[in-house]
């Protein structure tokens, strides 16, 4: 059986008061915007177009921070630091909230697995890049 992997690509976005951009899912909560890799997209164009599709915002990607692999599931999660160029927060389909938030309320309200872990690993530039397999 050949392998499937499925690839998401998200972005970690701080606006100029260096708040972080959320949206809050219906299944895992408040988390940063992504999703899945789509049929010739490069990673960067598709973290900048789950943004936008999830939160309403236009972003400018600033670096790649890195991978976290979910070995059980196959999915690898590609991680972007990321700025906002334009857009107001929407809520979507996908997001039933949309905002800016300190790191402080952030590392309160991110509670999915380890998605908390890897906002901080994204913004902790002493670690990038990072791969970190689960």
């Amino acid at each position: 059986m050949p392998p499937k992997h499925i690839v998401s690509a998200a972005a970690i976005v701080r606006n100029d008061q260096g708040h972080i951009l959320l949206i809050k899912g219906p299944k895992r909560g408040w988390e940063m915007p992504g999703g899945q890799v789509e049929e010739g997209e490069s990673l960067e164009q598709a973290a900048i177009r789950e943004v936008k599709e999830e939160s309403g915002i236009d972003i400018e990607v600033n670096r790649f921070c890195g991978v976290y692999q979910n070995t059980e599931k196959s999915i690898c999660n590609t991680l972007f630091l990321g700025k906002p160029i334009g857009g107001v927060c929407t809520p979507s389909e996908e997001s039933l909230e949309v905002g800016y938030f300190p790191l402080e309320e952030v590392k309160e309200m991110v509670t999915w697995g380890n998605f908390l872990e890897r906002i901080e690993s994204c913004l902790d530039e002493n670690q990038h890049p990072f791969y970190v397999a689960f």
